[in-house]
């Protein structure tokens, strides 16, 4: 496995690593009993706790800026760029009608994938091995200054709430088959149309409409 060699990791137990590549599609067209479910449980309290603890041992900030930065840096949004910098989307394991859907680029399935290699790297090399392959993804990333925040509704109503001006999101089309819909939606304030967004969600796609609205405020 490429990445593996990527960061010099010898695995003990390959079927770890295995596992974190197979989503339940695959797993269930297989009958194999297993997928990647489980690790990215466990995947998902090791990043909180890394990145946590970088973030009080090397920034002055306050409880809920801290909260606010990680969750940032640790936004399916973020772990989806992540996961494809690694080039995970070509070692995941999907059924046939996941793949053929365009499963192995699905933000959700490459971000919950990211989550359960950090789970499999745990397990078969304890945390420090885990904490070195996260200051070389998500850690880096923070002290490059990337940006990743996912929850542009909330920025974009500080900003407007200043003028106590009420917001709506309005869903304007949706279109595609039930597998893999696509949802237009417009935010407008006090009645004029602010910005537009288009995603995979309904809310993926009203978080696109309040970035493009920062964007044009910028």
């Amino acid at each position: 496995m490429e990445v593996l060699k990527q960061f010099n990791i010898e695995p003990k137990n390959i079927e770890l690593y295995e596992q974190a590549f197979t989503h339940t599609s695959y797993s269930n067209e297989n009958n194999m009993g297993v997928s990647y479910e489980r690790l990215e449980f466990l995947g998902d309290k090791v990043v909180d706790l890394i990145i946590s603890e970088y973030l009080y041992r090397h920034m002055d900030l306050k409880e809920g800026d801290m909260t606010k930065l990680r969750a940032s840096y640790v936004c399916e949004n973020a772990l989806y760029e992540y996961a494809l910098s690694l080039r995970f989307n070509e070692y995941v394991k999907l059924g046939k009608g996941e793949e053929s859907s365009g499963g192995k680029f699905r933000k959700a399935i490459l971000a919950d994938v990211f989550e359960a290699f950090v789970g499999a790297l745990y397990l078969d090399q304890g945390l420090n091995i885990a904490k070195r392959f996260l200051n070389d993804t998500i850690i880096s990333s923070m002290i490059e200054k990337e940006t990743y925040f996912s929850d542009y509704k909330s920025l974009f109503q500080e900003r407007i709430q200043i003028d106590n001006k009420k917001i709506e999101y309005i869903l304007i089309d949706e279109s595609g088959p039930a597998h893999d819909k696509t949802f237009t939606s417009i935010v407008k304030v006090e009645d004029i149309i602010f910005g537009k967004g288009v995603g995979s969600t309904k809310k993926e796609a009203e978080q696109k409409a309040a970035k493009d609205a920062l964007d044009k405020q910028a």
